[in-house]
């Protein structure tokens, strides 16, 4: 019977409130968004980074629809896991982007790890031995996991106080760059090599990292009270925020750093950006900013993951194994997606994390979208165009980032290929597997009725 009860998922409905829930939201798609990716993004096409995370929120917009039509329908803890099912079934298309939705999450929460290491070495004049940097990622890590072993409650309550210290911090980043800047003129007419339609699509695929923390929503589901109200007003609130936190504070960078010290302080340009325009206490402010996002931002995708991959394995649609620990199921995944994360952050710099979640995120998104158009459209009440406009633009800043990658980075396309290439091979044989034994049970049971 023990083992049977450490198979049970332990949720508890409406223990997330709405303000808590926008809270985790944002956790994520601040702390990956403003700190690491505006240094990435530049280096991609050049001084129009800006209007890329512009570009990028015009295409999570219209991602966000199929999501808040199934979260309103279907509210379930399970989030993107559930939604998969419900379009997809027991079958390969469910598990494979489903896996690929989990993987990309566990990459965020080792983009914001590595981002946190590296802004809190800019105290102590950088990290020259290349060793601190994942150290202390990987130290925050184990600190959001004991924090989310506490349960929902001080989850919830670290993240929400986190989130309006950052939020608060960040605008007075944004605001106080602008106001000192000398001139808030862009130049966008002359972009340069950097600026070609490939780049630029390339540079909105990796903005899209920014605002896909709202996904972190659907996985919250059936905890959050009145569920099929607040799930959806939860991701337009979040994407909202961020579009305007985004704007001011790529627009403060562009004004107060050239296009190439950008560039050269990419992990951590923000911090350098403050330099100029507020001196030492202005670094030591947006670090300290920094560190608070990031944590608050590990927090949530860590809490959030978790639960979607109980919620597979409740479904039986990942295989499963307690390797000798007690405790429920969520405690199990969170071990799992914990020593996930912190081999990543170990062995990975941040380009090629960015580079792996991005991918792995379209696919499974792309994935959502055909499933409401195929299967749920008319369950859920879905207009056709909103899904379609998704998918097409999904495919095109997909192709764009996959061009850049291959001509400046083609082994981390191979990294992503060939890890695809495992998980459907993998869940084939596992799903393979647990047809057969449920036809063989079915059997015996039916003999046993004779």
């Amino acid at each position: 019977m023990a083992k049977e009860d450490d198979r049970t998922t332990q949720y508890r409905e409406g223990s997330l409130t709405l303000a808590g829930t926008v809270m985790l939201g944002t956790g994520v798609m601040i702390g990956a968004g403003i700190f690491a990716l505006t240094g990435q993004m530049a280096q991609m096409t050049g001084v129009l980074f800006p209007l890329a995370f512009l570009g990028a929120a015009v295409v999570v917009s219209f991602s966000a629809y199929s999501y808040i039509k199934i979260s309103n329908a279907y509210p379930s803890a399970g989030g993107i896991g559930m939604y998969l099912h419900k379009a997809y079934g027991d079958r390969l298309p469910t598990a494979f982007n489903a896996l690929l939705m989990y993987f990309s999450m566990v990459i965020a929460q080792s983009f914001l790890a590595r981002t946190f290491g590296a802004y809190t070495m800019q105290l102590f004049g950088g990290d020259e031995s290349g060793l601190m940097v994942p150290i202390l990622g990987v130290a925050l890590i184990l600190v959001a996991f004991v924090i989310n072993l506490s349960g929902n409650r001080l989850v919830q309550g670290v993240a929400s106080v986190i989130g309006v210290i950052k939020i608060v911090g960040i605008l007075a980043i944004g605001l106080t760059g602008v106001w000192i800047a000398d001139s808030l003129s862009v130049d966008f007419s002359s972009p340069g090599e950097a600026g070609t339609v490939g780049n630029f699509l390339g540079a909105t695929a990796l903005g899209i990292l920014a605002f896909k923390g709202f996904t972190t929503i659907t996985n919250s589901g059936s905890e959050v009270e009145n569920p099929k109200r607040n799930v959806g007003r939860a991701i337009v609130i979040s994407i909202a925020a961020c579009v305007v936190i985004y704007t001011l504070v790529g627009f403060a960078v562009a004004s107060n750093l050239s296009l190439a010290d950008i560039i050269e302080t990419q992990d951590y340009s923000l911090a350098a950006a403050a330099r100029p325009a507020l001196g030492d206490y202005g670094v030591w402010f947006t670090v300290a900013i920094a560190m608070m996002a990031t944590a608050g931002g590990i927090l949530a995708s860590i809490f959030a993951v978790s639960r979607m991959l109980a919620m597979l394995t409740e479904m039986n649609l990942v295989p499963h194994s307690h390797f000798g620990m007690s405790g429920s199921i969520q405690k199990h995944t969170l071990v799992y997606t914990v020593m996930l994360g912190l081999v990543l952050t170990a062995f990975f710099d941040l380009s090629r994390i960015a580079a792996l979640g991005i991918i792995f995120y379209l696919i499974m998104d792309i994935a959502i979208h055909w499933g409401v158009i195929r299967y749920l459209r008319e369950d859920i009440k879905a207009n056709l165009w909103m899904p379609a406009t998704a998918i097409a633009l999904d495919l095109l800043v997909l192709g764009g980032f996959l061009w850049v990658k291959i001509n400046t980075d083609p082994f981390v396309i191979g990294v992503a290929v060939v890890t695809m290439i495992i998980i459907a091979v993998a869940e084939t044989l596992f799903l393979k597997k647990s047809a057969e034994s449920a036809q063989s049970d079915e059997g015996e049971s039916h003999a046993h009725d004779h």
